[in-house]
């Protein structure tokens, strides 16, 4: 399994991880008990999605596109 996002926290972990499902990737999301013995504090992005070795390039562009989206919601304040 390589990591193929390092989200904000579980929450988003859970989207990225759905999003990749959804197109047929398996996605596992790592990084939930480390984050809730800190807390919401400091996660420091503890919160990652994991894929097969064979499914990360196909992931890796996916999630570059969700970060692209993600970045133009927030420049245009939706």
């Amino acid at each position: 399994m390589l990591i193929v996002y390092h989200a904000q926290d579980i929450a988003e972990a859970h989207i990225v991880a759905g999003m990749l499902r959804a197109q047929g990737i398996d996605a596992h999301v790592a990084g939930h008990y480390l984050q809730g013995a800190l807390g919401e504090v400091g996660t420091f992005n503890l919160a990652q999605v994991q894929v097969s070795n064979e499914d990360f390039l196909e992931a890796r562009i996916l999630v570059e596109e969700y970060e692209r989206n993600s970045q133009n919601e927030e420049q245009h304040g939706s």
